[in-house]
This record gives structure tokens, sequence and C-alpha cells, in this order.
């Protein structure tokens, strides 16, 4: 019974041109989507409506399992899951400070009024409190934004890369999105939708 192959023993059989227009094409559908999916959850983070199915954690696992595998043909980028790992491990460090502060903040606070039930001016402590919680919250959702948007950005100026070394048109590698702060990319507007198409320079 034949083993299944994967796309790299696929490509094995065509011609040289072939395996890296084949790897290049499957590689830059990948980012695509990846890109697409980082800044749908981008814009549901700022409170946009947004339906996207795809979870770009796992689709960047799967692009790190497939570059591995096209090591070969240099379709493997070492330095993809150093960045994504530092942000992933970012968002987490920024999550658990930002949970830690406001629940800090929670306790003074609490603590203020209760202690007004003995001095009465103590409550003015907690009441001063109050704008701090929107100041975290705030510096929270920046820094989180900024995550995504360098995470984002990474991926685009890869699939620009990919696009110029292959020749591939990057009309057929268009992606949604919802953000448009994003560097190297052309945006157009459907009736429905917003697209972005990467620039290729040279």
């Amino acid at each position: 019974m034949d083993d299944v192959r994967d796309s790299v023993d696929a490509a094995l059989d065509l011609d040289e041109t072939e395996v890296y227009s084949h790897i290049a094409h499957e590689s830059a559908e990948d980012i695509r989507r990846i890109i697409a999916s980082i800044d749908a959850e981008r814009a549901k983070l700022a409170g946009a409506h947004v339906y996207y199915h795809d979870d770009w954690d796992e689709l960047i696992r799967e692009r790190i399992r497939k570059g591995k595998r096209h090591t070969a043909f240099d379709f493997y980028n070492p330095e993809l899951m150093s960045l994504w790992e530092m942000k992933v491990e970012e968002l987490k460090h920024i999550k658990r400070r930002n949970m830690f502060v406001l629940s800090a903040l929670s306790l003074v606070v609490a603590a203020s009024f209760l202690a007004s039930l003995l001095v009465r001016p103590m409550f003015l402590i907690g009441l001063a409190m109050l704008p701090l919680f929107y100041l975290q919250r705030t510096r929270f959702r920046i820094r989180r934004d900024l995550i995504y948007h360098e995470l984002a950005q990474f991926f685009i100026d890869e699939l620009a890369e990919i696009l110029k070394k292959h020749r591939l048109d990057p009309r057929n590698y268009r992606f949604k999105i919802f953000n448009r702060d994003y560097f190297g990319v052309t945006v157009e507007r459907t009736e429905k939708e917003v697209y972005a198409t990467v620039g290729v320079r040279g």
C-alpha cells in the first residue's frame, strides 16, 4: 500500500519551476488567510461585529508545520516561529498584568469604602482611584492592538516577499480586512467588503 504523500513529495514529481510555483502558491494562500484572521480578531477586540471562522493561532501552527517540510525549497522562515511565540507570550503577559492591576485597584477601592464606615473621608481615596480603571483598560487595549498590528504587518511583508520572488500575481492573494493602517497594501472596497492587495516592488 502506497504511503500518503505530502505536498513536497508531490512537488518532486514536477520540474523545478513548477516545484517552486506550487509551494509558493500554497504558502501565499496560507499567509493570506493568516493575515485576514489576525486582522479580524483585532477588529473584534476593538468592538466590531466580525464574522470570521479561521483561528489565526492554529493557522500559524499549520504554516510552521508546512514550512518545516518545505525547508529544502527555502520556504521556511525560522523568524516566523520566534516572532509568533514572542507575540503570543507578550499577549499572555499583558493580559495577566492587566488582570493583576485591575484586581489591585478593585481591592484598594473596596478597602477605602469599608474604611469610610469608620473614617468618613476614606471613601475619597476610592473615588480618586476610579479614573485609574479607565486609564489601565485603555492602555491595555492600545498595547494589545499594537501586538496584533505588528503580527499582521510581519505576515504582509512575508507575503510580499513570496509574491515578488516567485512572480505571483498579487491580485490572486488579496485578503479581507477591517483595519486600514497597514503598510505596503492597496485597499479597495466592494459593495459589501473591504479588501487589501499586497504591493510588490521591483
